[in-house]
């Protein structure tokens, strides 16, 4: 067999090394064009289990979810109301109800000194295998649970499985897939309370050394509660303490102690974290407080333009004070408290979840008019009802479950450290 010569060989080295090289990276570009997820560095997974890197970022301090900007985001929202649109209240189901601008779906909470996550469902459920879940308080409750449903919809199925009472104010679903059990408890003051009602008197009666029992009764069961109340202590009502009267608020002609609500809502706070930690202090359990959501109505609630606004606030533009920022003031303050008072449990925790000047900043994201299907559909009439009070779902509200989801990793991470 003939051999090439020195001379011979470096020429045609020289001839057909370009060539070949340009052959190789056409064949890489077309391999990563026609399999770009060649590109990473690990096969995806289907399990979406925050990693040990994942659970210690989320832990990082300071890491204060409650200071950033809205900022707009191309990608839209995680889900549409297809496959959740029988579970949540249908007067926060806007785009159903014919809300025509879809502006407010496209914006993104940005924390100043940290990243917030997009929310990943299949993530959540692993988080919280074998647990149970509780949304209890008012309406916002309420909300929020409905939020965290519609997301989990996108990955499982939504397995309704107990309720009860008037517009469904109990309910519990189970996701068989990774035994998750989540629940809502309607219970707009946490303590024992009696509502008012077209019956009776004119105002709401408070136990306030006493929780109520509907929730408090299923305690032993819970793994992690969310607490989220407010709107509620505005009403009329009458207190009690210790088998007696202590005052009321707003109630002409009954001759009671006119007691500020600030005060009721921070007794109520109280009693609910401290029942918490003495029937579980011994086998644990995590609770987290969500802090009071503000209204945005701008005129009569039952006029049009009440909530009229199509985009966020600036920051500068609406400043958080009076009655929203001492609700919030005071609900973190109690959380703190509980938080001191638990210390002596190992497995006791407790977390406020700082919504309230995110969502302040949000006026865009209520159903406003469109709590009621097609409400313009014969013109604008003289009276048209407005909520701008609860959120849209998708919406605003969708950030406070990241949110969430962040403080469990945190915990997660903080329980790995201590084993």
């Amino acid at each position: 067999m003939p051999t090439l010569s020195p001379t011979k060989d470096h020429s045609l080295t020289k001839k057909f090394l370009p060539w070949t090289f340009y052959t190789i990276i056409a064949c890489v570009l077309l391999r990563l064009y026609y399999h770009p997820l060649l590109i990473s560095s690990s096969p995806p997974s289907l399990s979406l289990s925050p990693s040990t890197s994942e659970l210690e970022k989320a832990s990082e301090y300071p890491c204060d979810y409650s200071n950033g900007n809205w900022v707009h985001e191309d990608r839209g929202p995680l889900y549409n109301t297809t496959a959740c649109g029988t579970t949540i209240k249908q007067a926060q189901n806007c785009i159903a109800h014919g809300r025509p601008d879809t502006g407010y779906l496209y914006w993104r909470w940005r924390p100043r000194t940290c990243n917030l996550p997009r929310f990943e469902p299949n993530q959540f459920l692993n988080l919280f295998r074998n647990k149970h879940l509780a949304f209890i308080g008012d309406s916002m409750a309420r909300n929020q649970l409905e939020s965290l449903l519609c997301m989990l919809s996108t990955v499982s199925d939504l397995n309704l499985v107990y309720t009860n009472g008037e517009d469904n104010k109990f309910r519990r679903w189970y996701f068989d897939s990774h035994n998750v059990t989540v629940s809502v408890y309607w219970s707009p003051f946490l303590v024992q309370g009696v509502e008012k009602s077209s019956s009776g008197p004119n105002h709401n009666k408070l136990y306030l050394d006493q929780v109520d029992e509907r929730w408090g009764g299923d305690l032993e069961g819970f793994d992690l509660i969310v607490l989220s109340v407010g709107h509620w202590f505005l009403h009329p009502a009458v207190y009690y303490e210790g088998g007696s009267v202590l005052g009321c608020h707003y109630c002409p002609g009954l001759n009671h102690t006119e007691v500020e609500f600030y005060d009721i809502l921070r007794k109520a706070l109280k009693t609910t974290l401290k029942t918490i930690t003495e029937r579980r202090g011994g086998k644990g359990i995590d609770v987290i407080v969500t802090t009071f959501s503000p209204s945005h109505f701008e005129g009569d609630w039952d006029k049009f333009g009440a909530c009229p606004k199509t985009k966020p606030y600036n920051e500068e533009e609406r400043l958080l004070e009076g009655m929203d920022a001492e609700m919030r003031k005071i609900e973190l303050e109690e959380v703190e408290v509980a938080k001191m008072n638990a210390l002596q449990f190992d497995k006791v925790r407790f977390e406020a979840l700082d919504v309230t000047k995110l969502s302040l900043l949000r006026p865009d994201g209520h159903p406003g008019p469109y709590m009621y299907p097609f409400p313009f559909a014969n013109g604008i009439g003289e009276r048209v009802q407005n909520d701008c009070v609860h959120w849209c779902l998708p919406g605003p509200i969708d950030t406070w479950n990241e949110i969430l989801v962040e403080v469990i990793k945190k915990w997660q991470y903080e329980s790995i450290g201590e084993e």
